[in-house]
């Protein structure tokens, strides 16, 4: 691959949840030495592909196979009264590491919010009218900080 590789960054649907699920079990063993049930981590995001409340993938692929990904989720902040997007389970293959990809992920992510009319200047000028649209925009962005959970409940389907 070089740097002038083209990427298609899109929403991630159903056909990508392997792929996803492959990253995020390559992901946990790279980053933190951990090893995730496959099995287990495809319920995960299959279950966020059929409820967009838990989360939404949007993918890179290349030559029409996903080469990265990451999860937008959204969470409530009652002290600012506003939606947070955060961005968490970014997983680029090795050989497209460097290339831009992230960059072409997050940058679809922020269209995304720019779509919607939601910007920093509209934040700055009208907040009332900014947390409405971050309250109507589908998904958000989490990325995760800490390795300990505060709460976990297990989900069967």
């Amino acid at each position: 691959m070089t740097n002038s590789t083209k990427y298609l960054i899109e929403k991630g649907n159903s056909a990508d949840i392997e792929a996803i699920a492959h990253f995020q079990v390559e992901m946990a063993m790279e980053s933190e030495g951990t090893s995730l049930s496959l099995e287990r981590v495809t319920r995960g995001v299959t279950m966020a592909m059929d409820d967009e409340a838990k989360g939404q993938y949007i993918v890179a692929r290349c030559e029409g196979k996903v080469v990265g990904s990451l999860m937008l989720t959204r969470e409530w902040s009652d002290w600012n009264c506003q939606w947070y997007w955060w961005i968490q389970s970014v997983y680029v293959e090795p050989l497209h590491r460097g290339k831009g990809v992230y960059r072409a992920m997050y940058e679809r992510v922020k269209q995304m919010a720019e779509a919607q009319g939601v910007t920093e200047e509209l934040k700055k000028t009208d907040r009332y009218k900014w947390t409405g649209l971050m309250n109507n925009i589908g998904q958000s962005v989490r990325e995760q900080i800490l390795r300990e959970f505060v709460y976990a409940e297990e989900v069967s389907k």
